[in-house]
């Protein structure tokens, strides 16, 4: 995330810099303040983050026998060992770059890791730069060894990073020469995409060549080892045309990522227990290997899903691929933001295309950093038949939908998925996210409107158990903020219960203020940015914000209302609470730049699952991150007696626990 907020936001003020634009934020800084206050908070964190998991992660880990070792603290076996592996494995794919009059400062790909390396000219006595690439087909974490007991038990697994084993043995790659200093460093480049969608007459090509332009785009940070000399720093911070504080000099491993690597090594005792998402009882009471017939199951009833807990594979995969080779299916219409390599959701669409169904396809090519990716679904869409958009120009498509309509005796029958997340297999295993399975003819006749505003043109579109932004998101969650001040203020029932990933749209903001001073019980649980600030007396006392860090990343977005607008909007119960779930939060991007749904829950049992849902994250037995009104967060872990409290993931995953059919 650190290094994509400095490839677009910070790229973006550097860019406002560079035009003369100096239009001051909502902060009250100019670009040129921000990047300033930027650079020292950057600084003092990245500093932080090195040294935990320097004084704290690698000794925890050295606890569980893992380490992280040094060429000189090896033994001359391990060296000998790892020297013929480096040989054989490493050496080949290896180009030393030297610069010189013949040879230029190389290009430097982002968020790659190298060797800046000073070499002397024994004869000469002069000293000369060169740069070694680090391979990123190869795992950065080689290991040392393979220490076993008596018992064949590992006793030790040790690991040298690759670049610590190429340095020791740079004189393979510059014989003849001095080896006076390799340090690793690291290059973070402007990433951002600026197309003019009003002038680009194809989209796509403009994108492809606006990636292709991305590639090259200026260094923005430099990070580098903090064993690196003063004369090597400044020479890379010369070459790269980096100002001071755009380096970051740290302690070795740059890119702290390399640690995933250790999540292959055999040892269950650190990991999570294995956790299998179940078919969701709505679909099929018993788990079974036998397809199960969605469509029935969800003209018995809205179905609402919640992964991981309910299997994405045997729900929205199953729904789509169901659709595909049912032959009384006629068409499909699908959004797609973000999905997976060799994903089943595109080969479903290519398959109801194949067999001559009316397949419509709805491409963000804009999702940053997935645009190389969607640009080549786009063209397998395309190839296979499927009918390729790419949304409204000035506007991303987040929202999460799809629309099947059915031939059945009655007439045609309209099938819905309305979810949280990404039709992505392999997220929908790690992000908690909603989804809405329904052929509610409101819903259906709703999501008919939109695909035909965001394929054709139907600005005047209005819809019924929707929130659609840019046009009613903001204004329907304000609306309803504002019912419940109102209810307040005459002696009724009044909260709101909210689960987000980001809290920053000021409009929101204010009204949740006037809300909480009116007495309304405010409950919030977010992932990421907040800008409000609960617990401030006269301001915010009624408001409580909560975060959840577990095994899941929580994603899914919940609006939840203790009073009903009434079946005129939303078509849902007149009375009662009120329960929204959908693709948005509460930013302005969200909010005014992208296409964004909410969708009313109206049965009552699932509006009371998601209340509950909210209850339980916030409750004061559950682990929870607390914020105080100064923006820090607390965790709370325990109860005053010292005992663990409850974590509301783990406990989710045992209530969706379902035995095999035949169990005890």
């Amino acid at each position: 995330n650190l290094d994509e907020f400095f490839m677009v936001r910070v790229a973006g003020l550097k860019r406002r810099i560079d035009s003369g634009i100096a239009v001051t934020a909502a902060s009250g800084l100019s670009p040129r303040q921000q990047l300033r206050a930027i650079s020292e908070v950057t600084h003092r964190r990245q500093d932080e983050h090195a040294h935990y998991v320097i004084e704290h992660i690698l000794p925890e880990l050295a606890k569980q026998r893992i380490v992280l070792l040094s060429w000189d603290k090896l033994t001359e076996s391990e060296k000998a060992r790892l020297s013929d592996y480096y040989k054989k494995q490493v050496f080949p794919v290896l180009t030393p770059l030297a610069v010189d009059p013949a040879h230029p400062f190389p290009y430097i790909s982002g968020k790659s890791i190298n060797l800046a390396v000073i070499v002397e000219n024994p004869n000469s006595g002069k000293s000369h730069f060169a740069r070694v690439k680090i391979p990123d087909n190869l795992n950065r974490l080689v290991p040392v060894d393979d220490l076993t007991d008596e018992e064949g038990r590992e006793e030790r697994y040790g690991f040298i990073t690759m670049e610590k084993l190429i340095a020791a043995h740079l004189e393979s790659l510059f014989p003849g020469m001095i080896i006076k200093e390799a340090r690793s460093f690291r290059v973070t480049r402007n990433e951002d995409i600026d197309v003019e969608e009003d002038d680009a007459e194809n989209l796509l090509n403009a994108m492809e060549k606006e990636l292709l332009r991305r590639r090259f785009g200026p260094p923005i940070r430099l990070e580098i080892s903090n064993e690196a000399s003063p004369f090597l720093s400044q020479l890379l911070a010369n070459q790269l045309r980096v100002s001071p504080e755009e380096v970051y000099r740290l302690p070795s491993p740059l890119d702290m990522t390399v640690l995933f690597e250790l999540q292959a090594l055999d040892r269950p005792d650190l990991k999570y227990r294995p956790f299998i998402p179940t078919t969701n009882r709505q679909i099929a009471e018993v788990e079974t290997s036998h397809a199960q017939d969605i469509f029935a199951s969800i003209r018995e009833h809205d179905i609402l899903l919640h992964h991981p807990y309910d299997s994405f594979s045997t729900s929205v995969q199953a729904f789509l691929a169901q659709a595909a080779a049912d032959p009384k299916v006629l068409a499909i219409k699908q959004t797609l933001y973000r999905t997976s390599s060799n994903s089943p959701i595109i080969d479903a669409l290519v398959d109801a295309a194949h067999a001559g169904k009316q397949v419509l396809a709805l491409v963000e090519i804009k999702a940053r950093f997935d645009e190389d990716a969607n640009i080549a679904w786009a063209r397998k869409l395309e190839r296979a038949g499927v009918h390729v958009v790419y949304g409204i120009v000035g506007l991303k498509t987040h929202c999460k939908l799809s629309l099947v309509v059915r031939q059945e005796a009655e007439g045609l029958r309209r099938y819905c998925h309305v979810g949280t997340g990404n039709y992505n297999p392999k997220t929908a295993r790690l992000y908690t996210d909603l989804g809405l399975l329904t052929c509610d003819p409101v819903v259906g006749q709703d999501l008919t409107r939109l695909f035909n505003q965001l394929s054709g043109y139907a600005p005047k579109s209005s819809f019924h158990r929707l929130l659609v932004a840019p046009r009613t998101v903001r204004t329907g969650i304000i609306q309803r903020i504002r019912r419940e001040e109102a209810a307040a203020l005459a002696g009724k029932e009044a909260w709101i219960k909210i689960k987000v990933n980001s809290v920053v749209d000021e409009q929101t903001i204010d009204a949740l203020y006037r809300a909480s001073q009116a007495g309304v019980k405010i409950d919030i649980v977010e992932r990421g940015i907040c800008s409000l600030k609960p617990g401030i007396e006269g301001l915010s006392e009624n408001i409580r914000v909560r975060s959840i860090l577990g095994r899941f990343l929580e994603h899914s977005r919940i609006y939840a209302f203790a009073n009903s607008c009434g079946p005129q909007i939303g078509d849902g119960p007149a009375s009662g609470p009120e329960v929204w779930i959908g693709s948005a939060d509460l930013m302005h991007r969200n909010l005014d730049r992208r296409v964004e749904t909410l969708v009313r829950i109206t049965a009552p049992d699932q509006v009371e699952a998601l209340i509950q849902y909210i209850d339980l994250q916030m409750a004061d037995s559950t682990v929870s991150w607390w914020m105080d009104g100064d923006g820090t967060y607390t965790l709370h872990s325990r109860d005053k007696e010292g005992r663990p409290l409850v974590d509301s993931q783990a406990y989710l995953i045992h209530t969706h626990t379902r035995k095999p059919r035949g169990a005890n």
